[in-house]
């Protein structure tokens, strides 16, 4: 089976509930659509829990969202300007959680750079934001990747043959349609943390409880 789950923004408490309501098997493939970090309280505890996750059940993919390229590029260059955007983004609750950014541990740093653009499973196209509508895969820019929001949502058959998975913009309830499918319902905001079964597109949900 394969499961992918919206984003998770250091919501640990619901990452944790809404695996167990899973209950994946270590065979199944699991993808996690980004945002791993920022807004919530326990980023630090949300990168140790996909760590460990993905010793054990093998098949997981871990897909970049827009926080973890931020985190990253500040990490990687102390420039101002991204920490000015980043900070803007919710980088405090970040480290808060780890205590300082220098005690960010570098297992975690590697784990959020190894983070994928974009994986592909069959017809299906997992990302964090989108897709630039009617552009190939293969020409595809990172910032759409990781940024774009209405131009792809309110566009039809953006990559024809495809059905396009993506977290980024909070919804009220997953959007579910032949071309693609969102699943980012603001957990981190009071909403649910959404997992959906690629096979049947059955959900699953929690409440967010931070």
């Amino acid at each position: 089976m394969i499961y992918a789950i919206g984003d998770i923004h250091g919501c640990l408490n619901s990452l944790e509930r809404l695996i167990e309501k899973v209950n994946p098997s270590t065979e199944d493939t699991i993808i996690f659509l980004g945002d791993y970090i920022d807004r919530g309280p326990n980023s630090k505890g949300v990168v140790e829990f996909l760590i460990r996750f993905s010793s054990i059940y093998k098949n997981s993919i871990f897909i970049k969202g827009n926080h973890e390229w931020m985190m990253t590029e500040f990490y990687k260059t102390r420039d101002p300007k991204d920490w000015e955007l980043w900070e803007y983004n919710g980088a405090r609750k970040t480290i808060e959680s780890y205590g300082d950014i220098e005690k960010i541990p570098q297992s975690h740093i590697e784990f959020l750079q190894k983070t994928k653009f974009f994986h592909v499973e069959g017809r299906y196209i997992f990302v964090h934001a989108g897709v630039k509508p009617y552009v190939k895969l293969e020409d595809q820019k990172d910032e759409d990747l990781l940024w774009i929001r209405d131009e792809f949502i309110y566009s039809e058959n953006p990559i024809k043959d495809y059905t396009v998975v993506f977290g980024h913009t909070p919804m009220q309830k997953p959007l579910i349609k032949n071309d693609k499918i969102g699943i980012d319902t603001g957990c981190v905001y009071g909403g649910y943390l959404t997992c959906i079964r690629i096979k049947d597109r059955k959900i699953f949900q929690v409440r967010c409880t931070k």
